[in-house]
């Protein structure tokens, strides 16, 4: 069953239905916003999205808004701090990977001026070459955290289905997607 086909029925208060309707597809510019669905990609993994939605705010408030200045510079207090907090996962490999990745994102702002600008000179690529591109950039990024991410900020097309009615407002705000 599609994302779209198990959102089409949930009261508009549930939280799958909120992140399909309003995010799921629709490209990010904010690169702290890009940096924020990153570690949540990578918390999902092993995970229900619902349980990631859920503490959404919990990992908001942990990580500083997702600031990638503040993250890039946490140091053992800050690790030790996101271990304790039940808030969020408390994985030590996926805390690490949130403040390597950060530190990541700084270098390439430095020379792209943006990760948004990184990403829109890396894009078109398929869903294979992102994968070997994220891998070769970032730690925790499988194919799978990779796939996601990249659908559900409007990089590679898949995250609705053309019948479904969000699919259209993606396509308005997403020149990236094309029908074919």
């Amino acid at each position: 069953m599609s994302y779209c086909k198990f959102c089409a029925n949930l009261p508009n208060d549930d939280v799958n239905k909120i992140y399909h309707d309003q995010y799921y597809g629709f490209p990010i510019s904010d690169d702290n916003e890009l940096f924020g669905r990153l570690i949540l990609e990578i918390n999902q993994a092993g995970l229900s999205w619902q349980t990631i939605l859920k503490k959404e705010q919990n990992f908001r408030e942990a990580y500083d808004q997702f600031d990638i200045v503040k993250v890039a510079n946490y140091s053992e207090l800050d690790k030790q701090r996101l271990l304790s907090n039940p808030g969020i996962i408390r994985n030590r490999l996926k805390i690490e990977a949130a403040i390597y990745n950060a530190q990541i994102i700084l270098e390439i702002q430095n020379k792209h001026r943006k990760f948004q600008l990184w990403l829109d000179e890396s894009h078109p690529l398929t869903q294979e070459e992102w994968t070997k591109l994220f891998k070769k950039t970032f730690k925790f990024v499988g194919g799978e955290i990779v796939n996601e991410f990249l659908m559900s900020t409007g990089y590679l097309k898949g995250a609705h289905i053309e019948k479904c009615p969000i699919f259209a407002q993606v396509i308005k705000f997403n020149p990236k997607w094309s029908v074919k």
